[in-house]
């Protein structure tokens, strides 16, 4: 039986992330990158190698928690003899302050054990597994640790107490009394350098207290919001900086792949790339928590990455590398059984080579709410936006995959067309900055006639409702997006209708599905189902705060900050039955949903309270 997803916390250099289990094993870790081979592979098979630091006693209790500000893992153990700490992380460079958070990762895994009271018996596993668990390195215990050789990789570890080797793995068996200290250090580098030096076993506490601090001083130095959600904001913040790629700025999507969308499907997909359709709502988190580097790296990668064009029909991509990598080939992994033997296991993702048209706006709107907040436009950066109007103009009446990335045939998405009609909203609006504002009259009537073709495509008399694409009865939640987006608001009649038929017919035990997927092989080209989607339920939050239905968006919101894990953590999905979490974790776009439902909310309660009314119902509008 595989660990339970909620049962895992994450750790970030700011470069990569290590999931950690409550029970003291790491079992997922990419080095150097977030999409490196993995070093660790339990995670999606028993075999898959791992790092384990835990109580002998079967008996113990566990208690867990982030140091404040820092994404520090502090696990507490209380057995029949005594209680222990064990505290880990992904080290930053000695000194590392604000917001150079994460440059030049150390690639240096590091835990300590501290005795607390009484004594604690542990014993420590090491089984490193490269390559997705396909190699086993030889591993021999040398002087103060051990080390492994050859292979594409190299590993340093070093330990406090004496070692015990096998061919391929090394275990210790040691004890903590009240005020004793034992730490561990694990680093990797590359073959074709001097082996790395891992941390010394007696200063491991002091590099441990200097990350704490670095992660601190990048919180205290934003001015993060203040508002009553001001601490799921503040971590949900700090998840994002989790998840960012410092030396370029992309945000992955989540550190993980394959975590199933339905336990025993074929869902299952990688996520450890940067999505250009998250790009409008990560700006929206960053701002709201107060990131503003973080959002001025994001659009930096984002354009780099799409070569600042976007008139060549081949030269934007709906996703890229976190190095700005084009080529994402898929392929899959037999060797691995997946979590709760969900196959197949998958690296690379199938979707960077769709058509998705809704690409064009989610990068204007990120780009119009950049130079709303943080300045002028760069001239690179104009062409860019120019490029990305022009595009939607010719582009916006072709089908394509739609945000879901459906693997069937093509539709007209009313999501896609939504977004075009944003891309071009947006270039009129920033058309002074853009240095060709004689195409500003082309874009507006351009957009004009989507938002026609819209209104009278998109709505379904049979559904009463907005429906997942154009002569379609399907619903699909990203309809929610057009208040959103400040298309229409949601007081509008057929929006508010269109809110309760998602709220009635689209949701599991009260939680919002992307759209239903039917028995046999559905319209998105998969077989079975899924679960509900956090991002959607955080959207119908956001519609219902923006339709002045607050108490209903509160009951909703809560059920959602109730599902995240003892840790505050959000993958992809919550299984409606058992309020599992599934699917790739921790997941930005849940942990983006969180911070801007709330913020929707927030506003909701200020206009209620000033009897005012926000211009379009949207939150992007001005």
């Amino acid at each position: 039986m595989s660990t339970p997803i909620a049962d895992y916390g994450v750790l970030s250099d700011c470069g990569t992330a290590a999931l950690v289990d409550r029970h003291g094993s790491v079992d997922w870790l990419c080095l150097p990158r977030f999409d490196s081979p993995s070093v660790f592979t339990r995670l999606l098979d028993p075999d898959g190698g791992h790092w384990a630091i835990s109580p002998t006693d079967t008996t113990v209790t566990v208690r867990r928690r982030y140091m404040p500000g820092t994404l520090v893992l502090e696990t507490t153990f209380d057995t029949a003899s005594g209680s222990a700490r064990l505290r880990d992380a992904l080290l930053v460079p000695h000194g590392q302050r604000g917001d150079d958070l994460g440059r030049d990762a150390p690639h240096e895994l590091v835990r300590e054990v501290e005795g607390i009271s009484g004594t604690v018996d542990f014993a420590m596993e090491l089984v490193p597994r490269p390559e997705y668990g396909l190699v086993r390195p030889l591993l021999r215990v040398v002087e103060g640790g051990a080390r492994t050789f050859g292979g594409p990789n190299q590993f340093a570890m070093r330990a406090p107490v004496p070692l015990h080797g096998e061919r391929d793995r090394a275990d210790a068996r040691f004890r903590v009394a009240a005020g004793q200290r034992r730490g561990f250090s694990l680093v990797w580098g590359p073959p074709e350098r001097p082996p790395p030096e891992p941390t010394a076993p007696e200063r491991v506490g002091q590099r441990i207290d200097d990350t704490a601090a670095a992660w601190r001083s990048w919180e205290a130095e934003h001015d993060i919001y203040q508002g009553p959600h001001h601490e799921l904001v503040r971590f949900s913040s700090r998840v994002l900086k989790g998840l960012s790629y410092k030396p370029t700025g992309a945000i992955v999507a989540a550190p993980t792949t394959s975590l199933p969308e339905k336990i025993g499907g074929e869902r299952n997909w990688d996520y450890r790339y940067a999505w250009i359709r998250d790009a409008s709502l990560t700006m929206e988190a960053l701002y709201t928590g107060a990131c503003p580097d973080e959002a001025v790296d994001f659009v930096s990668f984002m354009t780099s990455a799409a070569g600042g064009s976007a008139r060549d029909e081949s030269s934007l991509q709906i996703m890229y590398g976190i190095t700005g990598e084009h080529d994402l080939s898929e392929r899959e992994l037999p060797h691995l059984r997946g979590w709760r033997d969900s196959r197949p296991v998958r690296i690379g993702n199938g979707a960077w080579c769709q058509i998705q048209v809704d690409v064009y706006g989610e990068l204007l709107n990120a780009l119009y709410l950049y130079r709303q907040r943080l300045g002028t436009l760069h001239p690179e950066i104009q062409h860019f936006a120019t490029d990305l109007a022009e595009t939607a103009v010719r582009r916006w009446r072709e089908p394509d995959a739609g945000m879901w990335e459906s693997r069937g045939e093509p539709r007209h998405h009313l999501s896609s067309k939504l977004l075009c009609w944003v891309a071009l909203d947006r270039a009129v609006r920033l058309a002074p900055d853009l240095g060709n504002p004689s195409r500003a009259a082309v874009w507006a009537t351009e957009r004009d006639r989507i938002r026609d073709v819209i209104l009278e495509q998109g709505w379904s008399t049979t559904r009463q409702a907005y429906t997942q694409a154009f002569d379609s009865d399907e619903l699909d939640a990203s309809v929610l997006l057009m208040p959103i987006y400040g298309f229409v608001p949601a007081t509008d009649e057929r929006m508010r209708a269109t809110i309760d038929a998602i709220a009635r017919d689209l949701t599991e035990n009260g939680l919002v599905l992307r759209y239903r997927a039917h028995d046999g092989r559905n319209t998105d080209g998969l077989v079975g189902e899924e679960g509900t989607f956090v991002l959607a339920s955080c959207w119908l939050v956001s519609a219902l705060a923006q339709a002045g239905e607050l108490a209903r968006a509160e009951r909703l919101f809560d059920r959602l900050c109730a599902a995240t894990s003892d840790l505050g953590l959000l993958s992809e999905e919550i299984d409606p039955r058992t309020g599992e979490l599934l699917g790739n974790y921790p997941q930005a776009f849940s942990h983006i949903g969180l911070i801007n439902a709330a913020a929707d909310i927030d506003q909701a309660r200020t206009a209620r309270s000033t009897r005012r009314v926000r211009p379009h119902g949207g939150r992007t509008a001005p």
